[in-house]
């Protein structure tokens, strides 16, 4: 059965007039509901992270800074978000619903997160609207447990997962694989395993023969017992913040590429939605949607 981790805290009260689609949380399972897709007991409600779990990737002094709500103007401007404690009980329930999937994704080849992806949190700080990186919490998780020798992150996400790559720049055991929009944000990149910059405007021909040129070989190479996706889909052509002009159909196809190369591989995926910034909350709800369609169609 499809696992798909999801709670309510997942949306989070912003203020009026922020850019950040808080809603997508909430209209995400109940358009997989509504139309047949799902059913109520394909979703898990994970529980927060404890503090053992959050030191295996993130510095105590960070994680010291967010419990007591201590951190500085510029670092709470640079996460994006305003700062309380119930955002940081966010953060603990998005990273447990990453390792619950991990863990049913093992069982049964794919699991899937309403929310995470969120890779621009370091180690010892958090920024882009990551307050913990809920991918590296799940992926230290797995190593820590002897769960997994050898694992694979795939970030498709428009923006390069530069907070990943720091965490796991010293850990071979994590193969950071990254694919995103060159002149986007981050200003400064930091260095993935591998990273693959896209120029603006890139299509879906250019972008998918990229993608399917190099994630065979990467899996040849690295081996993984494990796949970690982040599946963002701010790499649509409508994408406020994206640059890069995928379309719908395009950006269903990266996710069949991926979660189809990872069954036929009998690699284990587990999938955080990571951004969608689109004008219409419609493009970013069907983009979403697609990723959970095709795993249900190609898994189960």
């Amino acid at each position: 059965m499809l696992k798909i981790a999801f709670a309510p805290i997942y949306r989070y009260e912003l203020p009026p007039g922020h850019r950040f689609p808080m809603e997508k949380y909430e209209i995400l399972p109940e358009q997989l509901l509504y139309e047949g897709t799902v059913r109520p007991d394909n979703f898990f409600e994970p529980q927060p992270i404890d503090e053992p779990t959050i030191l295996l990737t993130h510095e105590a002094e960070y994680w010291q800074k967010l419990k007591c709500q201590t951190l500085n103007v510029k670092e709470i401007r640079a996460i994006g978000f305003p700062m309380t404690p119930r955002l940081v009980e966010r953060g603990r329930y998005i990273a447990a619903g990453t390792i619950g999937c991990a863990l049913y994704a093992r069982q049964h080849g794919v699991s899937l997160n309403i929310a995470g992806g969120t890779h621009h949190s370091f180690s010892y700080k958090g920024e882009g609207f990551c307050v913990f990186n809920d991918i590296a919490i799940a992926a230290n998780y797995l190593l820590h447990h002897g769960l997994s020798r050898q694992i694979l992150v795939v970030d498709l996400d428009v923006h390069q997962g530069n907070g990943t790559a720091q965490i796991f720049e010293n850990e071979p055991k994590v193969f950071t694989f990254s694919m995103h929009g060159e002149k986007n944000y981050p200003v400064r990149k930091e260095r993935s395993d591998l990273d693959i910059g896209l120029p603006d405007g890139t299509e879906d021909a250019a972008y998918l023969r990229i993608l399917r040129d190099t994630l065979p070989r990467l899996l040849d190479s690295v081996q993984p017992d494990f796949v970690f996706y982040q599946s963002g889909v701010d790499v649509l052509a409508t994408d406020k913040l994206g640059r890069l002009s995928l379309s719908l159909a395009g950006c269903k196809e990266r996710d069949h590429f991926v979660l189809e190369t990872c069954r036929r591989h009998q690699i284990p995926v587990a999938v955080s939605m990571g951004g969608g910034y689109s004008e219409r909350l419609s493009h970013i709800i069907e983009a979403h949607a697609n990723t959970y369609r095709l795993a249900q169609e190609l898994f189960f």
